[in-house]
C-alpha cells in the first residue's frame, strides 16, 4: 500500500499552474484503494527561508488551507496539516542535514535560480531548504510524492539522503521514495510569455491565472492571452514550437480530462477566437466553486483552526515516533 506525502507554501496566491499540477492530482488519490496515508502540509516553514511579512503569513497560512479544502481535499480522508505544527520535521532536518553532502546542495538548480547573481545574501535555508524537504518525506515512510517536473531534483536529493543514512547507520529504516509527475499538465507556462513557468512571482498579472480571480478577471486574462496569427493545426505535436498556444491547449485538455489531440480536433484550421472563448468557460467552471468555496470557509477561521489542530494531532502521531526510531538508531540516549 502507498503513503503519500506534498505540501505548497504559503507564500504568494495560487494559480492554476498550482491547481493542474498539483492539487487536482492530490484530490484524486483519495479515491484510490491502493493508498493507506495521505498527508497534505501547509509547509510554512519552507516559506520564511524568504522574509514574509508576519500578519500575511498567517493570513496566507489559513487561507491556503481553505483552498486544499475548496479543491477537494477532504480531511476525514487526508491528512491535513501545518509544518510548523509538527517540530518533527525541523529536528529531523537538522539529523538530515549531518548525512547531506555539500555537493549535493551544490547541484541545485532551483537553488542557484532563485538566488540569482545575489547568493551571498540570501539566507541559508533557502540553499538549505531541500534538506528539510527531504525530512518532511521521510518522517511519513512516504512511498510516492506527487510534485512538479522542477520538483524531481529535490526528491531525488531525498532518495539519495534516505539511502546514505540508510547505508551509514546498517539499517532500512527511512523508506526510498519515489516522484510522481504528472504525464500531462505538470508544467503550465505563462498567459504573457509561455518560456516561463507560471508563477505567483512573476511581474505581469495577465501572465497569470490565479485560483481566486473573479469570473471576469479570468476571462480578460485570456482573452489577452498571447497567440499567434497562424491557425491551429491538425496535429497537436504541430504546436511544438509555437509555446503559447501549446500551453493553452494544454491548459484545455488538463481541465477537460482528455488529450491535446482531442481537444485540437474541434478547431482545426480556426484562429482563436472560439478556442478562447471556450477556454474561459471550462476556466470559470472549474475555478468559480473553488473561489466561493474558499471565501465560504474562511469566514470561519475557528473551523479551520480546528482542522489544522486534528490534522497536526494526526501527524505528530505518525511523526514523533519515526523520529524516536531514528534518534535510537543513531545513538542518541
Amino acid at each position: 500500500m502507498k503513503k503519500v506525502f506534498s505540501g505548497l507554501k504559503p507564500s504568494g496566491d495560487f494559480h492554476l499552474g498550482n491547481y493542474i499540477g498539483a492539487m487536482k492530482h492530490w484530490v484524486s488519490y483519495q479515491d484510490k484503494k491502493n493508498i493507506e496515508q495521505l498527508l497534505y502540509c501547509v509547509v510554512d516553514l519552507h516559506a520564511i527561508t524568504v522574509f514574509q511579512d508576519p500578519k500575511i503569513l498567517q493570513k496566507r497560512s489559513r487561507d491556503v488551507l481553505a483552498i486544499y479544502m475548496a479543491c477537494g481535499l477532504n480531511p476525514q480522508k487526508s491528512i491535513l496539516f501545518m509544518q510548523s505544527h509538527v517540530s518533527a520535521h525541523a529536528e529531523l532536518g537538522w539529523i538530515l542535514n549531518c548525512t547531506a553532502r555539500t555537493g549535493w546542495l551544490n547541484r541545485m538548480t532551483q537553488f542557484k535560480e532563485k538566488a540569482g547573481k545575489n547568493r551571498e545574501q540570501v539566507s541559508v535555508g533557502l540553499y538549505d531548504y531541500p534538506v528539510l524537504q527531504a525530512a518532511d518525506i521521510l518522517l511519513y515512510d512516504t512511498s510516492d510524492v506527487p510534485i512538479g517536473e522542477d520538483q524531481k531534483q529535490h526528491v531525488e536529493l531525498a532518495r539519495d539522503i534516505a539511502k546514505k543514512f540508510n547505508h551509514d547507520y546498517n539499517t532500512d529504516i527511512l523508506t526510498i521514495p519515489k516522484p510522481i509527475i504528472a504525464k500531462s499538465g505538470a508544467r503550465i507556462m505563462g498567459l504573457k510569455d509561455a518560456q516561463h513557468k507560471m508563477s505567483k512571482s512573476g511581474k505581469n498579472e495577465n501572465d497569470v491565472i490565479y485560483l481566486l480571480d473573479e469570473d471576469d478577471v479570468i476571462a480578460k486574462k485570456i482573452r489577452k492571452a498571447k497567440t499567434d496569427s497562424e491557425l491551429l493545426p491538425e496535429k497537436f505535436e504541430d504546436l511544438k514550437d509555437r509555446l503559447e498556444a501549446k500551453n493553452l491547449l494544454t491548459i484545455f485538455s488538463s481541465l477537460a480530462q482528455k488529450t491535446p489531440q482531442e481537444i485540437l480536433n474541434n478547431y482545426v484550421g480556426q484562429n482563436f477566437a472560439s478556442f478562447k472563448k471556450d477556454l474561459t468557460e471550462i476556466v470559470v467552471y472549474k475555478l468559480s466553486p473553488i473561489r466561493k468555496k474558499t471565501f465560504s470557509l474562511l469566514e470561519n477561521p475557528a473551523e479551520i483552526d480546528v482542522i489544522l489542530k486534528n490534522g497536526a494531532e494526526k501527524a505528530n502521531d505518525i511523526a514523533s515516533k519515526k523520529l524516536k526510531e531514528i534518534k535510537k538508531i543513531i545513538g542518541f540516549i
